[in-house]
């Protein structure tokens, strides 16, 4: 499922809610390739140490659970920085997976 959130310069953002395969397939590069530097640093460094441990089964662990967060982490900063969903729809999504709770 997917949502479009401008801010008031105009900028649109069609972003992807749940799941992030991109994430799941490539680790932090998603997250690199999207401008969020600092999610992309804190995904690599905690692979890099659980991997470092764990001979690699921590990283790969890491990664599975970023899969599920990332986006609601993405979309949350988004909202932060002066983002608001577009339409309707883009609203009542973020509403159902709990990611806002409601705008004016």
């Amino acid at each position: 499922m997917r949502v479009i959130l401008k801010n008031d310069g105009g900028v649109v953002k069609d972003v992807k809610v749940g799941f992030s395969w991109t994430t799941f397939f490539f680790s932090f590069f998603p997250a690199l390739f999207r401008g969020d530097l600092k999610w992309a640093a804190i995904m690599f460094i905690i692979s890099l140490c659980l991997g470092a441990f764990t001979m690699g089964i921590g990283g790969l662990i890491s990664g599975i659970v970023f899969s599920f967060v990332y986006n609601k982490i993405y979309i949350k900063e988004l909202i932060e920085k002066g983002y608001r969903p577009a339409n309707e729809e883009s609203s009542r999504i973020l509403e159902s997976y709990q990611i806002v709770s409601r705008f004016a």
